[in-house]
């Protein structure tokens, strides 16, 4: 584990780091300077000439590292990656409560959860963290990005634990809406189960044989033409569960890039928003025990009746 950043947070993210090898001959004949060092070690986006040239790259005391400097081992870099370019999502990140130890918002369709790959910026930890008191927010379970509704996350480190605990747990009450097409072929409420697996690197979770480790309450709550509008009750809370799940139905969410097949999507493209939303999230506190109940806003208008899904 690293020691506390020496630099300040840029648009609510800590530093990156980087640490040096131990003194092994093979590692001096490697890398004769720091920026030898680095040039090798960060990708070509990283810019370590022009962060050499900023002083952007720092020791644990905040000293900047010259690019001649000789190679020392077990040395912390520390430094901020460039921003790149992203688009802005559109759509409010709503908070919905806030006290001294969580906060609950309303995310929009789009918005990552936390910074990851090229969605950085455009997340609800980078956002939130640049709020006075909220540098250390965490959220306390998933939330994809292209779902929109409620999330919560802890303010301090010592609440992480107790609220991550509800979701892992299984003791939060999540209730999703969807829209898919309706069908005549099944009858609802069904409780669907089977086994999902993602492997690293698919895009897709998939449903295998196996003992069932995936369970949910699909119940149709009223239609319009081609279309249905589903209310989704999850048991668990397997990666792209309730996706997967309409889709196994013959039913997938409408403008799911994902499911059953794989779309080639523009991540700046946000006008067919997948038609998911987090509805309701009930949980008992686990410092005072208090009901918790939230309620998303965000809107799930029906689909166009001439609307299809682009492949």
């Amino acid at each position: 584990m690293p020691p506390k950043p020496p630099l300040p947070r840029q648009q609510g993210l800590d530093a990156s780091w980087v640490r040096t090898p131990d003194n092994r001959p093979d590692h001096t004949a490697l890398w004769t300077t720091m920026r030898d060092f680095l040039l090798d070690r960060l990708p070509t986006e990283a810019d370590v000439d022009g962060q050499f040239a900023r002083e952007g790259f720092v020791d644990g005391t905040g000293r900047a590292w010259r690019p001649d400097e000789p190679y020392r081992p077990n040395a912390f870099v520390w430094f901020h990656r460039p921003f790149l370019a992203e688009a802005t999502v559109p759509g409010r990140l709503r908070v919905i409560l806030a006290d001294e130890r969580i906060v609950v918002v309303d995310k929009p369709h789009f918005l990552a959860t936390t910074p990851r790959g090229i969605h950085v910026v455009e997340s609800v930890v980078a956002k939130l963290r640049q709020q006075p008191g909220w540098e250390e927010i965490a959220p306390a379970h998933r939330l994809d990005r292209l779902t929109a509704g409620v999330l919560v996350l802890t303010i301090g480190r010592r609440w992480r634990a107790p609220y991550a605990g509800v979701f892992s747990s299984g003791q939060a009450e999540k209730t999703y809406e969807a829209i898919a097409p309706a069908t005549a072929s099944v009858q609802f409420p069904l409780t669907v189960t089977g086994r999902i697996e993602k492997t690293t690197g698919r895009l897709q979770a998939e449903l295998v044989d196996g003992e069932p480790n995936s369970s949910t309450l699909v119940e149709l709550v009223e239609t319009n033409g081609r279309f249905g509008r589903y209310r989704l009750t999850p048991h668990t809370g397997k990666t792209h569960q309730l996706r997967l799940h309409l889709a196994s139905l013959g039913i997938p969410i409408v403008d799911d890039p994902l499911y059953p097949a794989v779309r080639d999507v523009d991540p700046a493209d946000f006008s067919t928003p997948l038609k998911l939303v987090a509805r309701r999230l009930a949980f008992a506190d686990p410092v005072d025990g208090t009901q918790r109940y939230f309620t998303s806003g965000v809107p799930l208008p029906w689909p166009d009746p001439d609307h299809v899904r682009t492949t």
